[in-house]
């Protein structure tokens, strides 16, 4: 007997129940389309973490002295960069580096007319590549300058929170180099809102010369922010960075190792969810067959009496499977990447205080979905081979009916 005849027979008898065939091919949709959507938001938090990391908080590369101890921030000049323009200058002319500049980082509590909160503290060159991003995300007044004295940017969030504006002036105190605290009076020359909670109430940023002076770190930076083209030109330029003496280059991925770590977390617990769901698809595939070969007990006795074999008949029942999965496979397919479409475009919002709650790390209130086109077809096949799975019972019990038995079933 040809695929096409068990094809004919298979779709007459699923054909015999509507609404139960329905039902079953809409779990295994369902099924499928969840972890989709699932397998979409996992892999978009991941990439637009990682992504949005690189772009506002760590870069692609840094460079650092090799005791820098990034906990502490140290501000000891043993544990500083010297002469970092030069550095940055040399680093430039690394292959696959399209910008590097130097940062100084720090920490300190800023206070306004009515309260005080703790900041981490950065010097950048305003004009560099990697700050352009800061840049656009000014929503009130302007970006800072090289040459500015006495101003600095501050996160909108924060500045509605403590009552303050552009043009307001706010006191900066800062640990020094020696360890005795500095205190400096600044001018909110502009807000910004980059849409990570973390960094708009969290950092204040001013002119590299500025955070030097402030902190008596002299020319001496705390590292060297680099750009590359793709996130997967890191290791290279690491590795090419590595005999600088005095130095250590840090890529992202060694940065970024705690979320990394979280997310496998997160994609054993996805396995898990994609595992149950799986089982409650083969429960209802298997009962729905089941069922089918319950209500046609005479018809298997007659085949059989006809001469019709075992094999043809697990055949046919599994053929019957293969409809049914490949059919809510294909819808699941088609749902599920409509929900992951949407949700690229419009996002989940989470809120900003879970977003907050991350510290260190770029993720903003609302987070967007990522096609994973290897998951889906991987989700897909392993749907495919658990229905077909979920159907040897059914199959195998069909075939093996006594003639005798089935035809004097009522």
């Amino acid at each position: 007997m040809g695929f096409m005849n068990y094809f004919k027979m298979a779709w007459r008898d699923l054909g015999r129940n509507k609404r139960r065939t329905a039902l079953s091919m809409t779990a295994v949709s369902l099924g499928l389309a969840l972890t989709i959507l699932v397998s979409g938001f996992i892999s978009g938090m991941i990439d637009g973490a990682m992504r949005d990391g690189v772009r506002t908080t760590t870069s692609h590369v840094q460079l650092r002295a090799a005791d820098f101890d990034e906990n502490k921030q140290s501000l000891l000049a043993a544990e500083l960069i010297a002469d970092p323009e030069a550095v940055a200058a040399q680093v430039a002319t690394v292959p696959n580096v399209l910008g590097a500049t130097p940062v100084l980082w720090s920490s300190g509590v800023l206070s306004g007319r009515n309260e005080s909160t703790g900041m981490q503290i950065m010097g950048i060159q305003p004009d560099a590549l990697f700050n352009q991003t800061l840049a656009g995300s000014i929503v009130a007044g302007q970006m800072i300058s090289p040459d500015d004295r006495g101003e600095l940017l501050l996160g909108q969030r924060l500045a509605e929170d403590m009552g303050l504006t552009v043009g307001d002036r706010v006191s900066l105190a800062v640990g020094t180099a020696d360890g005795l605290p500095q205190e400096g009076i600044f001018t909110i020359k502009g807000l910004f809102n980059t849409g990570f909670p973390g960094m708009d109430n969290g950092t204040v940023y001013l002119p590299l010369n500025q955070a030097q002076a402030i902190t008596g770190t002299g020319d001496r930076a705390s590292a060297i922010f680099i750009t590359a083209p793709e996130l997967e030109d890191a290791p290279a330029i690491g590795a090419a960075l590595e005999g600088v003496p005095g130095l250590t280059a840090v890529t992202w991925e060694q940065m970024n190792a705690g979320l990394l770590a979280t997310m496998d977390s997160a994609m054993a617990i996805y396995s898990i969810l994609y595992g149950i769901v799986i089982l409650v698809v083969a429960v209802v595939i298997t009962n729905t067959l089941l069922m089918d070969v319950f209500e046609r007990t005479r018809e298997m006795g007659i085949l059989a009496a006809l001469g019709m074999k075992n094999r043809q008949i697990m055949a046919m029942y599994l053929t019957e499977a293969t409809i049914l999965g490949v059919i809510g496979i294909a819808i699941g397919i088609i749902l599920g990447s409509l929900a992951v479409w949407y949700f690229s475009q419009a996002g989940i919002y989470f809120g900003e205080d879970v977003a907050g709650a991350v510290e260190g790390m770029a993720i903003g209130s609302t987070m967007y979905t990522g096609f994973d086109v290897p998951a889906m077809i991987s989700l897909s096949i392993a749907t495919f081979v658990i229905i077909l799975l979920g159907a040897l019972y059914p199959a195998w019990y069909a075939a093996h009916l006594e003639p005798v038995d089935a035809l004097s079933a009522l």
